[in-house]
């Protein structure tokens, strides 16, 4: 019995010493120190967005706090995370309040804005962090970082 444990220690220990993934853009080194391009994601999302789209952004807050978002997680008003109609879910995008020019990096694991003329709707606390609560909408604009995989995230109760 106190090997298994001790195993169990060692093998918990050692995965937890593996990195963590990134988000890249550009080249990558290979083991063998060369330089490759990654693959170049080819879906629909590519062809028919534009990685650089301006619009009006709201926010939205405790109606949807602890419900499930498209994507299939809770949603927590508190990150940093938005609603876009149409880009993949999981796309990571930069958004700037154009306003006073404050920007973040935000998830879309959502679907909306449901109201005609928006084109994001952010979690509370990415408008929070946009600085724009109190106005409740604001014009912004969107830079795809990275394309996201469209799948929806299964989540274990």
């Amino acid at each position: 019995m106190k090997r298994l444990t001790f195993l169990l220690i060692i093998i918990m220990l050692v995965s937890g010493c593996s990195s963590s993934p990134r988000y890249r853009t550009g080249p990558v080194k290979s083991s063998g120190g060369k330089t490759k391009q990654p693959p170049a994601l080819k879906t629909k999302a590519n062809v028919k967005h534009r990685k650089v789209m301006n619009g009006v952004s709201s926010f939205y807050a405790e109606d949807f706090h602890g419900k499930l978002t498209a994507n299939g997680e809770v949603y927590d008003m508190y990150g940093l995370t938005a609603a876009h109609k149409t880009l993949p879910l999981n796309t990571i995008v930069r958004v700037t309040n154009l306003a006073n020019s404050k920007s973040l990096i935000l998830r879309i694991n959502d679907r909306g804005p449901y109201v005609k003329g928006r084109i994001l709707d952010c979690s509370y606390g990415a408008a929070k962090k946009l600085d724009f609560v109190t106005q409740g909408t604001t014009e912004v604009k969107i830079e795809v970082i990275e394309w996201g995989d469209n799948k929806y995230m299964k989540h274990r109760n």
